[in-house]
Parts: structure tokens; C-alpha cells; sequence
């Protein structure tokens, strides 16, 4: 029996996320809207876990900075676009999450491959558009698992999470645009 070592649990949790992302969909898609729920929160509660190990017991990589946050997009897309299929949650939605998360991937890979001295690290607006994506994907399956009709909940919250990505896709321009024109390496 392979046991793996501490240092090598965060990864694994996130991988398991990885996983889970196309599975979390696939339930969505079939109308096992609890099972879906389950997935999701099961997922959650492992991005936590995955955290907590790293920072408690200081096994932190390159490649778990990756693949952490990976996993939360992945997760957090395809649910999206499982929802927005089966219409419970608007295109404009989809589309704002999908293009804000690929701007700031080609953002990161722009500044990496053309050298530009700027920080690449998570920041605060994109930690709470993060957070309240998952809390608003909670909440729209949370009303198909309990089979219950909130539309006005659900526009206001729809907005909500539309309106935290914007403003973590400004924070990451702006960043990014500081970074170009000053020419020097950015932290904030």
C-alpha cells in the first residue's frame, strides 16, 4: 500500500479537486442536482483542507501554486457552464467568469513570457471574487437541490458575483498596467 507523505497531500487534495470539476458538471447536466451539491461542497471543503496542511505544516510548492487554483477555475467554470446549460444561471454570467479567468491567465503568461518585471500573486479583489463565485454556485445549487424557485435571489445574487469579478479583473489590470509602464516590480 502506497501511503503518501504529508508534503504530498495538498497536491493530491487538489488534484482530487481537478478531478472532481467534470464530475461536479457531469451530475449538474444529468439533473442529480444533491449529488452535484455534495461534489461541490466536498470540493471545498478539500480546497480548505489542502490550504490548511500547506501553511500548517510549511510543505508549499511551485507546482501546488499551480495546480491549486487551477483546480478552483476548473471547478468553478465547468460548474458555471453546467449551470448556464441547464438555465440556472445567465450566459452574460458565464461568459464575464470565463473571460476574466482566461484575461488573467494570458495576463500571467504574457509576464512570464516576455520577462516583465511584475508580481505575480493572488490579490485580495481576486481572493473575494473567488469567494463569492463559489458561495453564488453554492447557492444557485443549494435551490436546485432543495427544488426551490428564487429568481429574484438569484438575479440579485448573479449580479453580486458579476459585480465582484469585474472588480477583481480591474484590480489584475491595473496591476498589470503599473507593472508595464513603471518598469519596476509591483507587490501590491
Amino acid at each position: 500500500m502506497i501511503r503518501p507523505r504529508i508534503k504530498d497531500v495538498p497536491n493530491l487534495l487538489s488534484a482530487l479537486r481537478l478531478l472532481a470539476a467534470p464530475f461536479a458538471a457531469w451530475l449538474i447536466l444529468n439533473n442529480h442536482d444533491t449529488a452535484a451539491l455534495l461534489v461541490f461542497v466536498g470540493a471545498g471543503l478539500s480546497d480548505g483542507l489542502d490550504g490548511f496542511i500547506a501553511r500548517h505544516w510549511h510543505v508549499t510548492s511551485d507546482f501546488g501554486a499551480w495546480l491549486d487554483p487551477a483546480a478552483d477555475k476548473l471547478l468553478m467554470i465547468l460548474c458555471l457552464s453546467a449551470l448556464f446549460a441547464v438555465g440556472a444561471t445567465p450566459l452574460w454570467l458565464l461568459v464575464l467568469v470565463v473571460g476574466v479567468a482566461s484575461a488573467i491567465a494570458a495576463g500571467w503568461l504574457l509576464i512570464k513570457w516576455l520577462g516583465l518585471p511584475i508580481a505575480t500573486r493572488t490579490l485580495l479583489a481576486g481572493k473575494a471574487s473567488t469567494m463569492v463565485q463559489i458561495l453564488y454556485v453554492l447557492g444557485v445549487l443549494l435551490l436546485l437541490a432543495f427544488d426551490l424557485d428564487a429568481p429574484r435571489l438569484a438575479e440579485t445574487a448573479a449580479w453580486v458575483c458579476g459585480l465582484f469579478t469585474l472588480f477583481a479583473a480591474a484590480a489584475y489590470a491595473g496591476l498589470f498596467l503599473r507593472g508595464v509602464f513603471a518598469g519596476k516590480p509591483m507587490t501590491s
